[in-house]
Parts: C-alpha cells; structure tokens; sequence
C-alpha cells in the first residue's frame, strides 16, 4: 500500500454558502474550518490547499449560548506595556458580525502559513443575506441547529 499525497492537478475547489441563523458559533466555526482545510475529501492532504470556498450569510443572527454575550470578551495588545484591550462580543457583534465568525473559525485552524493563507482566500463573511458570489453557483451546505454533518 502507498500513502496518497495529492498533486496540485488532483484538487478541485468548490463553494458552500452557509446559514448561520441560529447556529451554536462554535459548532458553525467547527463545520466551516473542516470545509475550508478539506477534511471531507478523500483526497485531503495536509500540506495542500485541497479546501473549499465557504460564504457565510447572516452572521448577525449567530447563536452564543450560555452567559456568553455577557461574559466572552476578545484580547488585544498594541505591543506597549499597559495597553491591553478587551472588547466584549456583544460590541463586535454589533458593529462588525463577520469579525466574530472569522476569530472563530481561525481558532479552529492549524497556526501556520498555509491556515493563514486559507482564512484569508476561502472564507467569505456577510451580515446579511447578500452576497456577491453568485455567480460561482455555490451549494448551500445544511447545518442544523444541534448537530455539525462531517
């Protein structure tokens, strides 16, 4: 038996348009993640760019369960001593939805070059319904409120 290791010639990009009203963030950064690096493909391979295109639609009307929207706060530092900043979720979810999928999903990433690389290329977040990406028909890819399909 020989281990697979796929070729750039062998992979294929697709896109998924996801739903995200009231989706669990976690089990919405979870679902995405798996798409964007390629795990659902046979032929996945971790050091290729093998993943998919994923457009994530209504991120305003994502779920944060439990005391979340109250307590979960994000980390900043300018790199000066003493200039740390916290910004609650419920503040970045009003001003900016999209921001809180994409931390989300890149903690779910792998911390290196290629991850970077995906988040930045293959995962587009919209507020709303619109978006911009019809033209590459892409799949609507179901996720139910309490169970991620991988």
């Amino acid at each position: 038996m020989k281990t697979f290791s796929a070729k750039p010639g062998d992979l294929n990009h697709d896109w998924h348009v996801v739903d995200a009203t009231g989706i669990s963030l976690g089990r919405l950064a979870s679902a995405v993640a798996q798409l964007i690096r390629g795990k659902h493909k046979p032929t996945f391979t971790p050091h290729m760019d093998g993943g998919d295109f994923v457009v994530v639609v209504n991120a305003e009307k994502v779920k944060l369960t439990g005391k979340k929207m109250d307590q979960k706060k994000y980390f900043s530092h300018s790199g000066y001593m003493g200039h740390e900043s916290f910004t609650p979720v419920k503040n970045l979810l009003a001003k900016h939805p999209d921001r809180v999928i994409e931390k989300a999903v890149f903690g779910m990433l792998p911390k290196n070059t290629l991850s970077r690389q995906k988040l930045r290329g293959k995962l587009k977040v919209y507020a709303g319904s619109a978006h911009p990406h019809e033209a590459q028909m892409p799949k609507p890819f179901a996720l139910s409120p309490s169970k991620v399909p991988v």
